[in-house]
């Protein structure tokens, strides 16, 4: 009871901020008039929510396809990151090659790829989507955990070194463990990445049932409460995915400052 207590304590400024934001929406809208193609207020956007969930528009079905295709992607972008993380910290000559190709790929606008990997795998796979959210996740997982392996402290490795360490167990026992914390933040960033790359890559086709799909429909159809109401749902799937990754950092690394840092007294 002390404990829930005090997580309620500690996170009622979020509360207090997001309930009164959303009564500060719905005043507005309702004071002002504000027609609904330029805002809906949040009851028309719920009412859409509720009667679009399983039937119309089908947003439960739709969230339910995007993010098969998110995690997808966000599970085959980190374990090429992690790859080829791995790979240039073993062979640092190799740096000057992957990592110009790294930042090229990175650079390359979602709305510029989205449609080659439609054409490449199919405007009606998943596995374009998939393959536009790992292109995203990539990144910043692999320089991430590139920097997690090769910024270890140096009187970490001497002491190593003293005990006759071989280089599996420098890598187990000192840049793994060190590297961790920066492939979960660059698993955090991933998240919401591969998020967007699914829904982006939903506008140039796809499945019917998806969320992409939903806000270009209905949006053209004027019915901008479901576009807004699909909007919140993507943000609540993306909210879940990061809770999803930072249960996992506590579970993974309890002992690293940032998690310590975060636990209610």
């Amino acid at each position: 009871m002390k404990r829930a207590f005090a997580i309620l304590r500690h996170n009622a400024p979020a509360i207090i901020v997001l309930v009164g934001g959303i009564a500060l929406w719905e005043a507005v809208i309702r004071g002002l008039a504000i027609r609904a193609f330029i805002l809906p207020a949040p009851s028309s956007i719920a009412r859409a929510l509720g009667e679009n969930w399983t039937t119309g528009y089908q947003i439960l079905p739709a969230a339910q396809a995007t993010l098969q295709e998110a995690g997808g992607g966000l599970i085959a972008g980190a374990l090429l990151g992690l790859a080829v993380a791995f790979a240039v910290a073993r062979y640092p000559s190799a740096r000057d090659i992957v990592l110009p190709v790294g930042i090229a790929v990175n650079a390359i606008p979602i709305v510029a790829f989205a449609p080659l990997a439609n054409q490449w795998f199919g405007s009606q796979s998943v596995y374009s989507k998939m393959a536009i959210s790992a292109a995203l996740v990539f990144f910043p997982i692999m320089i991430n955990v590139l920097r997690g392996l090769t910024s270890v402290n140096a009187s970490s490795l001497e002491l190593m070194r003293s005990y006759a360490g071989s280089e599996m167990a420098v890598l187990t026992k000192v840049r793994i463990p060190n590297a961790l914390p920066f492939f979960l933040t660059g698993l955090k960033i991933g998240t919401t990445l591969s998020l967007i790359g699914a829904v982006v890559g939903e506008y140039f086709g796809g499945l019917n049932v998806a969320l992409g799909r939903v806000v270009v429909e209905s949006a053209s159809t004027l019915s901008f409460e479901v576009t807004w109401a699909a909007i919140a749902v993507v943000s609540a799937v993306g909210i879940v995915m990061y809770l999803a990754v930072l249960a996992a950092e506590r579970v993974l690394i309890p002992w690293h400052p940032s998690v310590r840092g975060e636990r209610v007294a």
